[in-house]
């Protein structure tokens, strides 16, 4: 099982998709970073040589923004909207969804699970019924 950027990435898988485990890189940037490293995309994690990896890893430390730096930069935009009040900051803020989506129903990603309003259940409810 490889290493890469911190990540274990599935030796048993063709490179090509094994490369999507690390944040930030997705079926297109996969294939770009293979064909930029001269690796077939065919070939499994666990055959790649050393110098394989090193060139794989090069290729993507130098042209692509991944891992814990894409992560803090997602999470600074975030908290920029929220310190600027804008109206997608509220919705991060709220833990709405901030794409315009409806929240009547759906939503519940987001908002998470139902809080029933009005029913009593479980141990409240008989010890509201004695009393």
């Amino acid at each position: 099982m490889p290493r890469l950027l911190g990540v274990d990435i599935p030796g048993q898988k063709r490179i090509e998709y094994a490369l999507r485990y690390i944040h930030g890189v997705g079926p297109a940037r996969s294939l770009a970073i293979l064909e930029e490293a001269k690796i077939d995309p065919a070939k499994k994690a666990d055959d790649l040589t050393p110098e394989e990896l090193r060139s794989l890893l090069g290729v993507v430390q130098t042209r692509y923004r991944v891992e814990g730096d894409l992560r803090r930069e997602t999470s600074q935009n975030i908290r920029r909207l929220i310190s600027i009040g804008s109206y997608r900051g509220l919705r991060h803020r709220r833990g709405l969804p901030v794409r315009g989506q409806r929240t009547s129903t759906n939503a519940r990603t987001r908002k998470g699970p139902r809080r029933t309003v009005g029913a009593v259940r479980g141990k409240e409810a008989r010890s509201a019924a004695k009393s």
